[in-house]
């Protein structure tokens, strides 16, 4: 049994993930095509334009056999971290696995060679790291000028595009843990931070800002029928709650929320009180270590109530399979699918073998999911498996 692995948010979904689902189809030819998806939170610490199970049922529509869930906890997190949870995921699939991602570079190869570097982590390679850091940088950007430092002769070009990195992220995963998943990339055609939605080749955060200005009807040519019918006409704004759970925490608490370092909860504490427009509070704490997409994870996962030691656990120990979707025409795959690594969850009843860290791990799932349903006005069961 062949399975193709996606990992996506389909923030909404769109032209280009049908075609990936395409390429797929024509090119991998699996027996069954599995959708990893976020939640209601994602990897840039967005909220999603529609609730899981929405856009787990575009996912099936689109051609996809079965969703499952990303736990919040993962979904939530950097690029290094999304992947690895992601990919712990996929492993504890049976059968032969085969990961589709796309990617702004063309050259899979390079994107290895670029994997392996990184994992060497050299003494040479660490000093250099440590150096950029104390300059102030980003990791993302420490780590790029370290690695160019130390490996000067290593073509790092696609390390400057987010789809590449995350598709290295995903590589070294496999590679670190000896995952038995092959990889096949597609080409993006569309530029990931695009303004413009362009319909032939579009981008989701190009049709969520187009959402957010009040032009959905921009969309309307750049994502199928059936995603079109169900996007909102206003993002939802969680930023009254992000806002509340700044002023009730304390600092030790939100110390202890992943990425946050270097006395962050301090400033964060000293901010919160005179700021409380989101956009303002985020504006006045972002440096170049802490750019825009960082502080809006750490302040969903602040809100969410996600620390840094429950990622690491949810890392480390063994998890579930939470099943969002499931096509109509593969019912049959559940039974299949049933010999994977962890535990199905398809029902309420199957919540009750949950306990220790994957337990606590799909209680956050829940929380997620009932405050998003509070802000949008939708109530949906978090433990129901929709039958598309």
């Amino acid at each position: 049994m062949k399975i193709s692995v996606t990992i996506c948010e389909y923030n909404p979904l769109h032209l280009g993930h049908i075609r990936q689902i395409n390429f797929i189809k024509e090119n991998i030819k699996p027996d069954i095509i599995a959708v990893i998806l976020s939640g209601n939170f994602t990897e840039r610490g967005d909220t999603a334009v529609c609730d899981k199970y929405v856009r787990a049922s575009w996912a099936i529509n689109a051609g996809a056999d079965v969703v499952f869930e990303l736990p919040t906890v993962f979904a939530t997190a950097n690029a290094e971290v999304f992947a690895k949870g992601a990919l712990k995921l996929a492993n504890s699939l049976p059968g032969e696995k085969v990961l589709c991602f796309g990617t702004e570079c063309e050259d899979a190869t390079l994107l290895i060679e670029i994997a392996k570097t990184m994992l060497i982590e050299s003494e040479e390679y660490k000093q250099n790291l440590k150096s950029e850091l104390k300059n102030g940088l980003s990791f993302a950007k420490a780590r790029f000028n370290a690695l160019k430092t130390t490996y000067p002769n290593l073509d790092l070009s696609p390390l400057t595009t987010p789809n590449n990195i995350l598709g290295v992220e995903y590589i070294k995963a496999i590679l670190q843990n000896n995952y038995d998943i092959s990889i096949k990339t597609i080409k993006r055609d569309s530029d990931f931070n695009e303004d413009k939605v362009i319909k032939k080749s579009p981008s989701a955060l190009s049709i969520r800002n187009a959402i957010e200005s009040g032009k959905k009807h921009k969309c309307k040519g750049a994502v199928p029928k059936f995603v079109y019918k169900d996007l909102p006409n206003k993002l939802p704004d969680f930023s009254r709650e992000i806002i509340y759970s700044l002023l009730k925490a304390d600092k030790e608490s939100l110390k202890r929320l992943p990425d946050v370092s270097e006395g962050l909860e301090n400033k964060i504490k000293a901010l919160v009180k005179d700021n409380f427009n989101l956009d303002d509070l985020i504006g006045k704490l972002k440096t170049k270590r802490y750019t825009e997409t960082r502080l809006k994870r750490i302040l969903t996962c602040a809100m969410l109530g996600i620390e840094e030691s429950l990622v690491k656990r949810c890392l480390t120990d063994d998890l579930y399979l939470k099943v969002l979707a499931l096509s109509k025409d593969k019912t049959d795959i559940l039974s299949l699918l049933s010999k994977a690594k962890y535990p199905l969850i398809t029902r309420k009843s199957d919540y009750s073998s949950l306990q220790g860290t994957s337990l606590e791990c799909f209680n956050k799932d829940v929380f997620a999911l009932d405050v998003y349903s509070s802000v949008t006005g939708v109530k949906t069961n978090e433990f129901e498996m929709k039958i598309i």
